[in-house]
């Protein structure tokens, strides 16, 4: 009897976990409200009503999905050596709502991946999907399959698109958002961002090697004919183990990303999903009714005329006010990121003097918020009347638009009108870092920076301008790096800004002789000599920034009086070190709140930037490793051997050490005072 009892029991449980096994190879979810099986991280949650709402209205947020165990996606061929990828399919609807009808957060992405979970993976233009370091790389094993709103140059063909994305968010193919409409037997354009709820199928046939993307409007069947197709054995991409789901991000506009449904089966077609039983979307806000309709039509009627012949006259002179040359090049080549004049010149309140940030060597910057998406920039005019050489002016700062990096200020687009262009970049609450260092007297100590944040803020300008010298596809050099084109985010992080004077060039070319531009006090001595920027030239003026930051005090700071005189703040700091006194160049305001070990290598690192010999300044990803802990500088005798040249462009100057010692002392009571107008001379010789 106990046998028999021990039989059924191993009979029951025999049956309980085949039928485990069969319903993990498919699933069907008709709305979320009743399902533990979804694992969420992020920002994704499941409202009340059963949505799954990967993103809500928050900035720069991911969200993600995960069905809550991995799926066996391979099956072992005829030899028994190697495996295939069994074919799979999947169905769900989704819907894009923005809190604008022409703009939204970036998109939505169905994915399958190594591991439940995508560390390191950002919002914006990465979908939640990678990051600057892990995009692209083999070792991903990420198939994707993206709904992307937002234009990205590096990696996108319009705002309104499906891709498939393997292990990269360059899509191996891509379409513009359409579905098949069988009746008239063409395609028919669907907007994503439409706030419309829309099915997607996602088909891969195991033995015939093909990956199928259909996209349709909720209340439409399948179409016949998919939007995408791609033939790839997907056997070297997907792993024996994937688990599955969704991801999502913002970015500067608040979107939700919703999925209704979802159906998903291992070797067979996915289950139909019954859309009458998928929750509803939350309604967006009632329109407003028309003043003029409620105040009746019988009072309408007399104004008619005059109100047609009013709104001719006030289209003719706004057309005329806001009248811009687009050429043809510009709109096949730069178009997407163009912006209109009278955008702009709405977004500035007519570039009014209150709205003024600050005045440049190139031009006016004005704070603006874009009237349609309320977005908060900084406009930047730049005078350019020369036609000669225009179009390619425009193609660089283009190409200095598809920079991306988090220590870097982002440029937007550009406008051009009547000889002036218009460059629109991300607004900066907290202004340039100079406004910091060099605060007037009557400001309040608040705004003075502590150590810690002078430290983060240097190892982000190293960070950014590491990018530009080594991290991009061409060599960026910045050419006016300084405190106060260093901007300060609203997290006291540190953002390279202004690349009005940035010029490019590809790897393993010689860059051209150009004219001599910069500030005072930042410009490398072989400027004035071969006309050449390098990426040596920026570690020059990084090395002046470096102790402007740790002293408070600038480059070079003309005399007062008559009865003082200017002084070379790397000359100064380059005396006192000399004595073993480097640390009493420190800001004063800062007194002894300060790490030593870390003022110290900022002042020393500052000595070794601004050398004089381009050869001896180390490279950015030296910098980056110094400031990092990653590396030491060199020992105090080998450095003070490559600080020879300096001591002996001293001696060529006339002066012997003693008097170079006592023309700068290191007493923080005397300042800036003694004599250095043959220091001053050399390098006043580059002028701007």
């Amino acid at each position: 009897m106990f046998l028999k009892q021990h039989h059924v029991v191993l009979f029951f449980l025999l049956a309980s976990f085949a039928a485990s096994e069969d319903d993990s190879v498919s699933f069907v979810y008709n709305g979320f409200r009743n399902t533990a099986d979804l694992r969420r991280d992020g920002v994704a949650d499941i409202t009340p009503n059963g949505l799954l709402r990967l993103t809500n209205d928050t900035r720069q947020q991911t969200g993600h999905a995960f069905y809550f165990r991995p799926f066996q996606f391979s099956s072992p061929n005829g030899n028994n050596t190697t495996s295939t990828v069994v074919s799979f399919s999947t169905t769900f609807v989704f819907a894009i709502v923005s809190e604008y009808h022409d703009l939204s957060g970036h998109g939505i992405a169905f994915f399958l991946a190594p591991q439940r979970g995508l560390p390191g993976a950002l919002p914006s233009q990465h979908l939640g999907l990678f990051n600057e370091s892990t995009n692209g790389k083999f070792t991903n094993h990420v198939v994707a399959v993206e709904l992307d709103t937002i234009y990205n140059a590096e990696f996108d063909i319009d705002n309104n698109h499906v891709g498939i994305d393997i292990n990269d968010l360059k899509s191996v193919n891509a379409s513009p958002a359409m579905y098949f409409d069988t009746k008239i037997g063409e395609f028919r354009n669907l907007s994503l961002i439409s706030g419309e709820p829309m099915q997607v199928w996602i088909e891969y046939d195991g033995v015939m090697k093909q990956l199928n993307v259909t996209l349709a409007p909720i209340k439409v069947p399948k179409p016949d004919v998919p939007l995408l197709s791609l033939s790839q054995d997907l056997s070297i991409f997907i792993l024996d183990s994937m688990y599955i789901g969704f991801s999502s991000s913002t970015g500067s506009v608040k979107t939700s990303h919703y999925i209704l449904g979802w159906s998903f089966k291992v070797n067979g077609k996915a289950q139909e999903l019954d859309l009458s039983r998928l929750p509803k979307l939350p309604r967006r806000g009632p329109k407003k009714k028309s003043k003029m309709l409620s105040v009746g039509l019988p009072i309408i009627v007399p104004f008619f005329v005059l109100m047609i012949i009013f709104g001719i006259f006030f289209i003719i002179r706004r057309k005329r006010k806001f009248a811009e040359l687009v050429e043809d090049w510009e709109l096949n080549t730069y178009g997407n990121q163009r912006f209109s004049y009278k955008d702009l010149y709405m977004a500035t309140k007519g570039f009014r003097e209150k709205e003024l940030l600050g005045v440049g060597g190139f031009g006016k910057v004005y704070k603006g918020v874009l009237p349609s998406s309320k977005i908060e920039v900084a406009v930047k005019r730049v005078s350019h009347d020369s036609r000669q050489g225009l179009r390619e002016f425009i193609a660089e700062i283009v190409s200095i638009g598809q920079l991306r990096h988090r220590n870097l200020v982002q440029l937007l687009g550009y406008c051009r009108r009547q000889g002036e262009l218009l460059l629109v970049y991300d607004f900066m609450p907290n202004g340039s870092l100079d406004k910091f260092l060099f605060r007037r007297s009557n400001s309040s100590s608040s705004s003075m920076l502590n150590w810690s944040q002078r430290f983060q803020i240097i190892k982000g300008a190293a960070s950014g301008l590491f990018y530009l010298h080594e991290g991009w596809e061409q060599v960026v050099i910045h050419r006016d790096i300084k405190a106060s084109n260093v901007l300060v985010d609203g997290e006291m992080n540190a953002r390279l800004g202004d690349f009005g004077l940035a010029r490019l060039y590809d790897r393993g070319t010689n860059p051209q002789t150009t004219n001599v531009v910069g500030t005072l006090g930042y410009l490398a001595p072989e400027l004035t000599r071969t006309g050449k920027v390098t990426t040596s030239t920026d570690v020059y003026a990084f090395g002046a920034f470096l102790l402007e930051v740790a002293c408070g005090r600038r480059p070079i700071e003309l005399q007062k009086s008559e009865t003082e005189e200017g002084i070379i703040l790397v000359d100064w700091v380059l005396s006192c070190w000399s004595k073993g006194a480097i640390l009493q160049t420190t800001d004063p305001n800062l007194g002894t709140e300060y790490v030593v070990e870390e003022m110290e290598l900022v002042l020393k690192l500052g000595l070794l930037c601004s050398h004089t010999d381009p050869k001896a300044r180390p490279t950015m990803r030296q910098v980056m490793q110094y400031l990092e802990g990653d590396a030491s500088l060199p020992q105090t005798e080998l450095w003070a051997m490559d600080m020879s040249d300096s001591i002996n462009l001293i001696v060529a100057r006339g002066e012997s050490m003693e008097d170079f010692a006592m023309s700068y002392p290191c007493s923080v009571d005397k300042g800036y005072t003694g004599s250095s107008s043959s220091a001053a001379e050399s390098l006043l010789s580059g002028a701007r």
